[in-house]
């Protein structure tokens, strides 16, 4: 006993391979560009597979950071006014006022010279972030998301005078960590 053919779109025992379908001539083959053409560009007539712009998301976040800097910059001109104030009242209170009252200004002091310190560091780290945008890779994008997480906790913490800050680093998360901010930070540098 015979078996059935095992192809049963193959040419039937008897028939002649091919038959009913006209022949066509082989289609010459394109050169493929090894890797997408990477040193030179991308391949003409392909599309690319990451941004040659910033996308406007993160342009966003850029513009977001130097608000936040900008911001911090007044703070930290009210805070050296503030800290301008307790000395000079401590230093006229010095000699009258008890021991206690002494000991308060001097924490305040400490107190706001610790913020003045956090929002240099702040605003250094928002402008140093905002610049390397264009050129920065993967490391520019964490350190963002880094950044943005922590302003939004630190001005929770200080919730009614904060809340712009905190509104202003959900933003700057939110645009970064969106999927075209991964595309443009992961990108080939050329």
């Amino acid at each position: 006993m015979s078996y059935p053919n095992q192809n049963p779109y193959g040419p039937q025992p008897g028939q002649q391979p091919n038959y009913g379908y006209p022949q066509q001539p082989p289609q010459p083959q394109q050169p493929m560009a090894p890797y997408g053409g990477y040193p030179g560009g991308p391949v003409p007539g392909m599309q690319p597979q990451y941004p040659m712009v910033m996308p406007g998301a993160v342009k966003a976040a850029r513009v977001l950071l130097f608000v936040l800097s900008g911001l911090n910059l007044i703070g930290l001109v009210l805070a050296v006014m503030g800290l301008g104030g307790v000395s000079k009242a401590s230093h006229d209170a010095s000699t009258y006022a008890a021991a206690d009252d002494i000991t308060a200004m001097n924490v305040g002091k400490g107190l706001l010279i610790a913020v003045i310190v956090i929002i240099v560091i702040f605003t250094a780290t928002a402008i140093t972030l905002a610049l390397q945008f264009a050129n920065g890779g993967g490391g520019v994008r964490v350190g963002t998301i880094v950044f943005g997480v922590a302003n939004i906790i630190l001005s929770l913490c200080t919730f009614p005078l904060g809340l712009v800050h905190t509104v202003l680093g959900v933003l700057v998360l939110v645009f970064v960590a969106k999927d075209e901010g991964n595309a443009w930070f992961n990108r080939p540098r050329y």
